[in-house]
């Protein structure tokens, strides 16, 4: 076991026995109507200074175009959440699942459009030949896993959506716009891992 996947393992156990109360959610704003299980990969790079793997979604895709997220998506039949994140990013990104050391599930996020998200923990290896599928991925790229782990590298931002005030996160890195439904998973991961805290410790 690497040191960087002994480490995440540690401080995920440990995060997810604590009862932290305001975890990010959208279950308010959720369309009952459409409803569907999801899952994704967190999907991060073993070095010194690791990443986390981003793709932007093409503006043509129906839920959440042009968005910065996760590789992952809905549950096939017969799926669990492992199986989806470990699939979908194969097919979005040849990211060859023998290559990923899972560390655990993390908070379920519940969007606005009716997607109820499992995100997936996982270490790979640096510098993998990952290939974006065209249909699904207009790119992709690696951010600091400790920038994205700083609460303070977030802005809070509020709109009014749905007959309500949505407050929601949002962070530029090189470009692109990381917010939404992909910034508040990474915002609960953080609390949960307390990254910043061994960095800083």
């Amino acid at each position: 076991m690497s040191s960087l996947l002994s480490q995440l393992t540690r401080l995920h156990e440990e995060g997810h026995r604590l009862d932290l109360p305001d975890m990010l959610s959208d279950a308010s704003f959720a369309d009952a109507t459409r409803t569907a299980e999801a899952a994704v990969l967190i999907a991060v790079t073993d070095q010194a200074n690791p990443g986390v793997i981003l793709t932007q979604r093409p503006t043509t895709m129906r839920d959440h175009p042009g968005q910065v997220a996760f590789p992952g998506g809905k549950l096939d039949a017969g799926e669990d959440a492992v199986a989806a994140a470990l699939r979908e990013a194969e097919e979005e990104l040849a990211l060859d699942r023998q290559h990923v050391q899972l560390v655990g599930t993390t908070d379920q996020y519940q969007t606005g459009t009716g997607f109820n998200i499992t995100p997936m923990l996982g270490v790979i290896p640096p510098d993998l030949p990952l290939v974006a599928e065209a249909r699904e991925v207009e790119s992709w790229f690696e951010a600091p896993l400790s920038l994205l782990m700083d609460p303070r590298n977030w802005t809070k931002h509020s709109v009014h959506w749905r007959g309500a005030d949505r407050q929601y996160l949002e962070m530029d890195y090189q470009g692109y716009r990381i917010w939404g439904v992909t910034a508040a998973i990474l915002f609960n991961l953080s609390r949960r891992l307390a990254w910043m805290e061994q960095i800083d410790g």
